[in-house]
């Protein structure tokens, strides 16, 4: 198992929404760098990070921050939220970025998804955020006509390699994960999955 810990960026602080919504959240951190390295002297290899201001508008307002921790610390890192073009894509892998993971864009434009796949092979990544078993997109205020079942087909048929999945009802709330989910989805696709949402014990990732 590969541990991934989080930072989700918002105006390039650490914050924390719960279940996706922009009125709840909190702020952790107002140095994400800082937050990143203290993630690496406990022995983390690699970092998820979240632009949520991009998630909401397609922009990438913490590029920056992102720049600076590929810079200044050895982590691997992915990057979502608002990645909705090739040279956004391009951008992010020149500043040190390992892997960006693509989420409405993805979702909603097959050419782009394809495109992106072929270009940039297992750099791209697609994030699932599940909301009430739909496919939640534009930052979690929508949700796609899509079956998520059929969109997992698809990656797959496509040759996307991994696959961060997110149930947006455990997002925030520390009540632990969505267990049944991701043991379906593993059984019945062949994805390297991530699971996120809801870890807040180690019994957690023993399950």
């Amino acid at each position: 198992m590969i541990l991934l810990p989080a930072i989700d960026l918002y105006e390039k602080k650490v914050v924390r929404l719960t279940r996706g919504d922009y009125a709840q959240m909190t702020v952790y951190n107002d140095d994400p760098v800082a937050q990143a390295a203290s993630f690496q002297e406990a022995g983390a290899q690699w970092l998820h990070t979240v632009d949520l201001e991009g998630a909401k508008d397609g922009s990438t307002p913490n590029y920056s921050v992102i720049e600076a921790i590929c810079k200044d610390t050895s982590l691997k890192v992915e990057i979502g939220g608002g990645i909705r073009s090739l040279d956004t894509i391009a951008r992010y892998l020149d500043a040190g970025v390992e892997r960006v993971i693509l989420g409405t864009q993805a979702v909603t434009d097959p050419e782009f998804l394809e495109a992106a796949v072929r270009l940039f092979g297992d750099h791209a990544a697609v994030g699932v955020d599940l909301k009430e078993g739909a496919i939640a997109i534009r930052g979690w205020k929508e949700t796609a006509p899509e079956p998520a079942e059929q969109f997992f087909a698809r990656l797959c048929a496509l040759g996307v390699r991994t696959v961060i999945c997110t149930d947006v009802s455990r997002d925030g709330m520390l009540g632990g994960t969505n267990v049944a989910l991701y043991r379906a989805l593993s059984q019945q696709f062949d994805l390297d999955l991530i699971a996120s949402g809801g870890v807040s014990s180690i019994e957690d990732l023993q399950r």
